[in-house]
């Protein structure tokens, strides 16, 4: 009796083990045929979710599933068969009606006939666990096919009880949760985490870069642990983070349910899965179950020749302010991705010299081996007879979107050869500085390339004996922001001569916070309260706006409110405008600044009352909840009512991350003789000289000179013709995502987003001696134009939503003094002109045979022009007027 109750509680718990085992994952019984149907769709738009305002497409059909072997040592070792059957391809929005590009057409016509043989082949899915072992199909089947078939054999991977786990399906490796209810579990899919080798990239700077989402759900309803209803859907969300009417989304569906069970194929016998395989079919081979890459042919695509000579009459000079022009650098950049050198060059060698400096933009832009290769042949930087072609390659790398150790290594190696043009040497080396940034910032400051970047800048610096090579380092820097490189910039800002010390304290003023400690606090605190040496004020205010900017102390701002009253008239006057600027934009110092201004000491009007001309204002340009655009311009004239320095900054903000979109300053010395007046002091041995600098979405530019020296000054005042010097002229390609997904229902999903633009910064310095009058001008021309592209395609048909936005504004800054009396007139605009805003969405199916359905929808509305305020009593933001255009909607079929 004992040993029959022994015997039958070994009984019970072997048989309790074998239930539990056998309901890990799904089981099919022996000897049945389970009869599903299958459908997956998906679906395009801009994030409205409206049925009818989608594009997309249904693939049905039904599947039999049937269990050909499991494995007598243990139930939840599984090989099973899973045929497609009687496939239809349709739409989704069922009210296309005649517009729709299936109607009338076969399945054999719409896939092809052997795309359809072979998606309607079997396939086995080996499970143990319910978990994907390996997936069987046949050799030499159509990867587009196949990535269907993965699909769905992906859906039968599950498991009963609630986890967290990784698991390999069509997605890649990816991280899992699962839900287990009573007859029902659901599988959430974190699409975030999958590992699976896909080509994409995207801008790293956040204000001009691509937020998404993906999210993935499936829910499974459970009956004899097998599925009576799979239910899945996965969605892609995105937006561009400073325009947030430009987004876009896909869903994607999958649906299988249960119809019936008949009489299946009997359970072959073997003790391993391969055995029985090979008793199948010879033919299956095991492949991997993870989504493959593909891509589809284009039929009666131009070449890249054939796609230049149609855009090239965009590109000539004088249509680059038209948004055509940024359209086609935009189309043409991405053609070039895919060309190869030799076609490259041929167009570069055959082209005018007009449109060679647009050619040269997209060229490098393109930041594909085979481009880079191709515009390094055709420049020759041992001359000096291309400079202009030379300068557009380089800064065309410097706002490269997604720079790589291989450019990088290539321009050092050109730095270190034979350059023809001065000017082209220092720019190689600025851009070299940029590009060390970039590659720092996508986690690449330890390769070789930058680690050899680094210790030219840095060795260079420190071994520098002329002026020229040693402003040449520093601005490198300046793009560079290498925190060991604060020292030296320390010591050229206390120690250096006049411009070297001022470069200097710019570059400083360049570092985030975390770099501002108090070790390089206290020598800008030397610097501005002269402790070892007299500076220049161009120096000593940009030392003190550093010092103001980064989490001053108490005694370190109430010291700075205390020189006030002590300065040169016109310094007191900006200081002065610096801090009441502070208090009136709301900026970080401003607590600390009220607490100070609460001694009497401090805060009088002995002070607060100094007069003068320079000024300093900041302002909004838009401003919303999640966004805003700043501007400030200050200015410094010398005592004799001459333009020191005028500096207008944008800069562009999305939540902390920031951009500084531009800054042009135009600095003047050493004039004062001209009207016989009398420097100020540190400034009485400096030279005539005027120039331009520029940053340009976080690069620095290299210099423009006006003039330099009083013969150089007169030469340039007898012989000046009016016309503005270009600082930076050409097209940009500023935003750039590129993003491929592979959908769970094994369709193949992309996203593009590229924002270009056409840009030309021009500035003048007038003097006359004869009305004693100065004038500046600063001119910013643009014109903007971003595109989206949302394709999801099988190989036999695509659907794609496009999408464009574009604009064409300026900016005009005229600043004007005359200094026939004291105090002197001072005149200040900045205006921005009226610009049309056009918004373009084109949305489409098309099947591989060429037909295909297209709806296109336009709008147009126009941005009035407007004077922002450049003074504290006129404080009003500039009013964002929108005048609607009639929108216009068309579709048709193409």
């Amino acid at each position: 009796m004992i040993l029959l109750a022994v015997l039958f509680l070994c009984f019970i718990s072997s048989y309790s083990a074998s239930v539990k085992g056998h309901t890990t994952g799904l089981s099919l019984n022996n000897d049945r045929l389970y009869k599903l149907t299958y459908s997956t769709e998906v679906l395009l738009d801009r994030g409205k979710g409206k049925l009818q305002d989608s594009v997309g497409y249904r693939i049905s059909s039904n599947v039999d599933v049937a269990l050909l072997w499991r494995n007598p040592d243990g139930d939840d070792d599984q090989l099973i068969q899973i045929t497609m059957k009687d496939v239809n391809v349709e739409n989704v929005n069922q009210q296309r009606g005649e517009k729709s590009i299936f109607k009338g057409k076969s399945p054999p016509k719409i896939m092809g006939k052997e795309n359809l043989e072979a998606l309607q082949r079997p396939m086995l899915l080996h499970l143990i666990h319910g978990k994907v072992k390996e997936f069987y199909s046949y050799q030499n089947e159509p990867v587009a096919i196949e990535n269907i078939k993965r699909g769905l054999a992906s859906l039968f991977q599950t498991q009963l009880s609630s986890g967290t786990t990784n698991e390999v399906d069509i997605s890649g490796n990816c991280k899992v949760t699962y839900q287990a209810h009573q007859g029902k579990v659901i599988k959430i899919k974190a699409l975030d985490s999958c590992k699976i080798a896909r080509s994409g990239f995207t801008t790293p700077n956040q204000v001009l870069g691509v937020s998404s989402k993906a999210t993935s759900v499936t829910t499974y309803k459970i009956e004899d642990s097998f599925v009576i209803a799979v239910l899945a859907e996965e969605t892609h969300a995105f937006g561009l983070n400073f325009l947030q009417t430009i987004t876009g989304k896909i869903v994607s569906k999958q649906k299988l349910e249960l119809k019936t069970t008949e009489a299946g194929p009997r359970l072959m016998s073997g003790k391993q899965a391969a055995t029985v395989i090979k008793a199948v079919d010879s033919k299956y081979t095991a492949i991997p179950i993870v989504g493959q890459v593909f891509q589809s042919q284009c039929k009666g695509c131009p070449s890249i020749l054939e796609h230049w000579q149609s855009i090239r009459k965009y590109l000539q000079p004088d249509s680059l302010s038209k948004a055509e022009a940024v359209r086609s650098f935009l189309a043409f950049v991405q053609h070039l991705r895919n060309a190869k050198k030799e076609e490259i060059l041929q167009i570069l060698k055959m082209e005018s010299k007009e449109v060679l400096p647009q050619l040269v933009d997209a060229v490098t832009s393109a930041q594909t081996s085979d481009s880079l290769e191709a515009i390094l042949d055709f420049l020759d930087f041992k001359s000096d007879s291309s400079i202009i072609l030379q300068e557009r390659f380089l800064y065309a790398c410097g706002f490269a979107s997604h720079p790589d150790e291989e450019l990088l290594r290539a321009l050092i190696s050109k730095f270190k050869g034979s350059i023809g043009s001065s000017d082209i040497r220092e720019t190689v080396m600025i851009i070299i500085g940029t590009l060390v940034r970039k590659l720092c910032q996508n986690e690449g400051c330890k390769l070789k390339a930058v680690v050899e970047a680094k210790k030219l800048i840095l060795g260079g610096l420190e071994k520098a004996e002329k002026k020229e090579d040693t402003r040449m380092y520093l601005l490198a820097l300046k793009n560079a922001l290498l925190p060991e490189g604060i020292p030296s910039l320390l010591k050229y800002a206390e120690a250096g001569e006049g411009p070297i010390s001022h470069l200097a304290t710019t570059t400083l003023q360049r570092y985030d916070l975390p770099f501002i400690t108090d070790e390089v606090k206290k020598t800008l605190n030397r610097i501005y309260h002269q402790n070892r040496k007299v500076h220049e004020k161009t120096v000593r205010t940009t030392a003190a706006a550093i010092i103001l900017n980064n989490n001053p102390s108490y005694m370190e701002v109430k010291n700075i409110l205390l020189s006030i009253g002590e300065l040169p008239q016109e310094m007191n006057k900006y200081m002065l405008a610096i801090v009441q600027d502070i208090l009136h934009f709301e900026m970080p110092a401003s607590k600390i600044v009220r607490r100070v201004l609460k001694e009497m000491v401090a805060h009088n009007y002995d002070r607060f009352s100094r007069s003068g001309s320079s000024s300093a204002y900041t302002g909004y340009i838009e401003r919303s909840p999640h966004s805003a655009s700043t501007y400030s311009l200050d200015i410094l004239y010398s005592g004799s009512g001459i333009l020191r320095r005028s500096n207008l900054n944008v800069f562009q903000y999305i939540g902390k991350a920031g951009l500084h979109g531009s800054q042009v300053v135009i600095e003047a010395q050493g004039l004062e003789a001209l009207i016989a007046a009398t420097p100020d002091e540190g400034e009485e041995n400096l030279d005539s000289y005027a120039g331009m600098s520029a940053i340009l979405f976080d690069v620095q530019l290299r210099p423009v000179t006006f003039f330099n020296g009083y013969s150089d000054l007169m030469s340039k005042m007898l012989s000046a013709s009016g016309d503005p010097i270009s600082v930076v002229k050409g097209l940009i390609l500023l935003i750039d995502h590129s993003q491929e997904l592979q959908l769970q229902s094994g369709l193949k999903a992309n996203i593009e987003v590229q924002g270009g633009l056409a840009i030309d910064i021009s500035g003048a310095m007038e003097f006359s001696l004869w009305y004693r009058e100065s004038k500046t001008r600063v001119k910013n021309r643009v014109t903007v134009v971003i595109t989206t592209d949302i394709t999801v395609d099988s190989s036999f048909v695509k659907a794609g939503l496009e999408t464009s936005t574009e604009t064409e504004g300026g900016l005009e800054f005229i600043s004007t003094v005359q200094f026939s009396q004291y105090p002197f007139l001072v005149c200040m605009q900045m205006d921005k002109d009226e610009a049309p805003f056009r918004q373009f969405e084109k949305k489409y199916e098309r099947l591989s045979t060429g037909r295909g359905y297209v709806s296109q929808k336009r709008k147009e509305s126009v941005l009035a022009g407007c004077e922002f305020p450049l003074h504290q009593e006129n404080s009003e933001m500039c009013k964002v007027v929108f005048a609607p255009q009639p929108d216009s909607t068309s579709s048709g079929w193409f």
